[in-house]
């Protein structure tokens, strides 16, 4: 598995503003709608918040990727200080601050997922697959298929990272896919596999955390929702609509859960609202605050059903050097610590940290029916492999992968 460059095309203003028209027409509809429910559902909220984090230590400010050398210090300080906002920040819980990092398939290193394996045994981040593909020319089915097995199962059997339901030997992961391009929907680059969302499905994938995708054409008209694919998933972009996740579903693999995607109406100019999009990325000219929080909490993205559980699946890139001190340094540690005493001063929500894992397994619960403090389910149906497995030397899983070939 070698590194790869890659880049999104980032679009004009008009096509900016194309590609944001299916979902800004829903957002009405759906603002209406959000206010009914939520007049429906009073009282403090259960705030289940997840940072997802497109984790790539390669990435270098000036172009192309850093060397393995440069990569594994930059890890080492980043475990360092994921370590320090952990232990100083803790949830309504006592759950540690961490972030989900989702690793990007394409760009596997032994010595780098041995120091992120170290990271979640350490309980400052568990880790899940991201993967940048059909860059250079649009991929096809078998090289995804093969992509996400080979490195599933690497980092499953080697490193013992990703999670299994207990009735199952397969490993499961969530995913986030490289430049937005989730489903072959963002023109035909970045993809190029209509059937994506089914070999998701076939090899592990319980939940999709890519979107929201603005301002790319990938970004669906569904959005602020936990919900299911609407039509079958080896079509193409079958989770362009879909139904909401409810209590008392069955379901079918992977949901999507996306981020909060909303107007922020603080921002003033000449005394003028000026609203601005906020799609929960965290980054240093938009950090975390009350207000931020406030507004995704409204956003109200939940189990249908279960509405004081409220999902709010953040993201950053968090190599980004420009970003970092506002996604886990001193700015983030001052923010979260601001909200947490808010939260208990004046009872308003109930702040839960959880990774991508424990968020899954809280939504499985509100569809079992399940109620009261979320901080229950965080093992609920799938558990890390960490916790049941011992570490497999590398050239014993080297022996396996030999054997099987």
């Amino acid at each position: 598995m070698n590194q790869k460059t890659y880049n999104s095309v980032a679009p004009g203003k008009f096509d900016k503003l194309m590609v944001c028209l299916p979902w800004m027409a829903r957002y009405p509809v759906w603002r209406a709608g959000e206010l009914l429910r939520r007049a429906a559902s009073s009282g403090p909220k259960h705030l289940i918040l997840v940072v997802g984090n497109h984790f790539e230590p390669s990435w270098k400010s000036s172009g192309g990727t850093w060397d393995w050398p440069m990569q594994e210090k930059r890890l080492e300080e980043w475990r360092r200080k994921a370590a320090a906002i952990g232990r100083a920040v803790t949830d309504s819980d006592g759950t540690p601050f961490r972030h989900t990092n989702f690793y990007p398939a394409e760009q596997y290193h032994e010595g780098l997922l041995n120091q992120l394996a170290e990271l979640q045994a350490d309980g400052f981040g568990e880790v899940e697959i991201h993967l940048h593909h059909g860059v250079e020319r649009p991929d096809t089915a078998d090289e995804l298929r093969r992509a996400l097995v080979e490195f599933r199962d690497v980092i499953a059997e080697r490193h013992k990272l990703l999670s299994r339901f207990a009735d199952s030997e397969l490993p499961r992961y969530a995913f986030i896919h490289g430049n937005f391009a989730l489903a072959n929907m963002d023109g035909g680059r970045n993809c190029g596999v209509d059937d994506e969302m089914a070999i998701l499905a076939e090899t592990g994938c319980y939940a999709d955390m890519t979107l929201p995708a603005i301002p790319y054409r990938a970004q669906a008209p569904r959005i602020n929702a936990i919900y299911q694919c609407g039509r079958p998933l080896h079509e193409k972009a079958p989770h362009w609509h879909g139904p909401d996740l409810a209590v008392g579903d069955s379901l079918t693999l992977p949901i999507l859960m996306t981020g909060p995607l909303v107007f922020d109406w603080r921002r003033r100019r000449h005394g003028i609202p000026f609203p601005r999009i906020d799609d929960g990325a965290l980054a240093a000219n938009y950090p975390l605050d009350l207000g931020r929080l406030r507004n995704w909490r409204d956003a109200g993205i939940s189990v249908r059903g279960r509405a004081d559980w409220v999902f709010i699946k953040l993201y950053c890139h968090g190599f980004f050097d420009h970003d970092t001190d506002a996604v886990i340094g001193e700015t983030m540690r001052r923010s979260l610590s601001e909200l947490m005493e808010h939260a208990e001063r004046s009872g308003e929500f109930k702040l839960h940290f959880a990774s991508a894992r424990e968020a899954f397994n809280i939504a499985l619960a509100a569809v079992d029916g399940k109620n009261g403090n979320p901080h229950l389910y965080r093992d609920y149906k799938l558990r890390t492999i960490m916790q049941s497995e011992p570490a497999v030397p590398a050239i014993d899983v080297a022996r396996r992968m030999e054997a099987s070939a």
